[in-house]
Order: C-alpha cells, then sequence, then structure tokens
C-alpha cells in the first residue's frame, strides 16, 4: 500500500496562501472589506433607514441579504485564501438585490425600496467583483 502525501505540504499551495495573503493585506483588499461591511449593514438596516420597513418581504429580503452579504464579504481578509470564492456569491447577493424590488414587492414597490436597493446593490455587486479580482490582478503584477 502506498501512501501519499498530503495535500497541505503541496509547495502550489504554500505559494498560493502566501499570494493570497499578499493581496488582502493591501490596503486596496482591506478597503473594499470595510465598505463591503459598511453596505452590508446598510442593506440590512434599509427598510428602516429608507422608510419602506411596511413592505414585509422585501424588508425581510433585505434584513437577510444584508447580513448574508457581510459573512461572506467578512472573512476574506482573514482567511482568503479560504473564503475567496464566496466573493462571487457575495455579486450574487448584489445583483439579487437590484432586482428584489420588483421581484418580492411586486404593486407595493415605492420609489424609496427601489432607489436604496437599486444603489445599494450595484455597490454591493461592485465591491463584490473588486474582491473577487484581487487574485487575479496580484497575479498579473508579479
Amino acid at each position: 500500500m502506498t501512501t501519499h502525501p498530503s495535500i497541505e505540504h503541496h509547495p502550489d499551495l504554500a505559494e498560493m496562501r502566501t499570494r493570497f495573503e499578499r493581496v488582502t493585506s493591501t490596503p486596496a483588499a482591506q478597503t473594499v472589506e470595510a465598505l463591503a461591511l459598511i453596505t452590508g449593514l446598510y442593506l440590512a438596516a434599509s427598510p428602516w433607514i429608507a422608510g419602506f420597513s411596511t413592505l414585509g418581504p422585501l424588508a425581510i429580503n433585505n434584513v437577510i441579504a444584508g447580513l448574508a452579504f457581510c459573512l461572506c464579504m467578512g472573512g476574506l481578509g482573514s482567511a482568503y485564501e479560504r473564503t475567496h470564492a464566496m466573493a462571487w456569491t457575495a455579486v450574487a447577493i448584489g445583483a439579487w438585490t437590484i432586482v428584489a424590488p420588483w421581484a418580492i414587492a411586486g404593486e407595493m414597490d415605492t420609489t424609496r425600496s427601489i432607489v436604496s436597493n437599486v444603489i445599494t446593490g450595484a455597490v454591493a455587486l461592485c465591491l463584490g467583483l473588486a474582491m473577487a479580482a484581487m487574485a487575479g490582478r496580484e497575479n498579473r503584477t508579479t
């Protein structure tokens, strides 16, 4: 019976971890993560801030989407090598936030809910794309 070494000791894995650590220690990555956390918190609180908390399903959606966005983007700075794929989930949450007023609220949507969700969703989508692109950008600069 042959034993195979653990993947943890593979030289490519060590190089990838080093590269991801360099990416997340940059001011740009830390700024993107901080803005993403603020965006997620705003999204969760937006029904009360923008004044459309009476739209029950949309308000609940925004709370859940905002917290999920915070969770997806929050771990990227400390463990990017294990969580960078979650940046794509954050992109999907941003896209969903843009279309949610029409998909959920239907005829009950208000201008405030639409404007808040479209702007917040666009910011979330851009931040998710920025974080997802961080590893590729590091690859091109070395």
